[in-house]
């Protein structure tokens, strides 16, 4: 049995119009919101094994922070594979994870986080610094495909957070 936690980046800043999606920085709320998720981790016992993030900054940002309120030891492996992907890009990357992770954290972008949760558990909406646990009926990484039936553990939003 894995699971799977899925991230929704925190809410970024559109306060600089010149800069380039990829390189958006978290806003004040995402910088708020994405620590208390973390904190979350660390209290519901769900720390990761390994946490993945897109290389986008707004992603590497949520991803750290999150790291860091969880009291998470490892490092945070970045992809450009994980930048606005569909959810078929996600299952591709952890089809090639060593299955000493049990636990693994993504964070990335909407529509793919939707997706990759709809696909694997149930609909659900992500907004930003959304969290789904989905417990997967699988052994290895390996055997995760788009049909696998994992279950929606539960779903938490930034405004649950306290």
């Amino acid at each position: 049995m894995k699971t799977l936690l899925i991230l929704r980046h925190a809410k970024s800043s559109w306060k600089d119009e010149g800069v380039l999606d990829h390189d958006r920085p978290l806003n004040k709320r995402g910088k708020r919101d994405a620590p208390r998720v973390g904190e979350l981790l660390l209290h519901q016992g769900l720390i990761p094994d390994l946490i993945v993030s897109s290389t986008a900054k707004r992603a590497r940002s949520t991803a750290k922070r999150v790291a860091k309120a969880c009291r998470y030891a490892g490092e945070i492996q970045l992809t450009s594979q994980f930048y606005h992907a569909p959810a078929g890009s996600y299952i591709e990357y952890l089809n090639h994870l060593p299955d000493e992770y049990s636990r693994v954290m993504v964070v990335g972008h909407n529509p793919g986080m939707e997706e990759l949760v709809a696909r694997l558990g149930q609909n659900c909406t992500m907004p930003t610094a959304a969290l789904a646990n989905l417990s997967l009926p699988i052994d290895c990484w390996s055997e995760l495909d788009g049909a696998t039936e994992g279950r929606l553990v539960q779903v938490w939003y930034p405004r649950d957070l306290s």
